[in-house]
């Protein structure tokens, strides 16, 4: 099994895979089945920065919602602040119902900035 040592741009997978799981309110257990691996190898992935095999990865940046050019294309990632894209993540875990509200938030704290409607 890889690990995150051998892996540039997978740095940050297991955490993310954990902040995603936890906003997503899933048990470990939970993650585990949907994506047809064991709770302990999950575990593993999230806190001993083990590498998961391509299927596996691929079906938790799905469930998860993490954005796939992190992992892939780093360089693309590393144009953005580390803090626009904690926000743009965040966003992604976002429940659709809530969405208007954190554009009206935004939009209320941004008052100089021109905004596009949305939809």
């Amino acid at each position: 099994m890889a690990k995150v040592e051998d892996c540039p741009g997978f740095e940050t997978f297991g955490a993310d895979v954990k902040a995603a799981r936890e906003a997503k309110r899933l048990a470990r257990k939970t993650l585990a089945e949907m994506v047809g691996i064991e709770w302990r190898y999950l575990a593993n992935i999230e806190n001993q920065g083990a590498i998961p095999s391509l299927p596996v990865m691929i079906q938790l940046i799905k469930v998860c919602g993490l954005p796939v050019e992190r992992y892939f294309n780093p360089e693309i990632m590393r144009e953005e602040s580390e803090q626009r894209q904690r926000v743009s993540h965040k966003l992604k875990l976002c429940p659709e119902e809530s969405c208007h509200f954190q554009i009206s938030h935004y939009q209320a704290t941004m008052p100089e900035t021109k905004h596009p409607p949305h939809s």
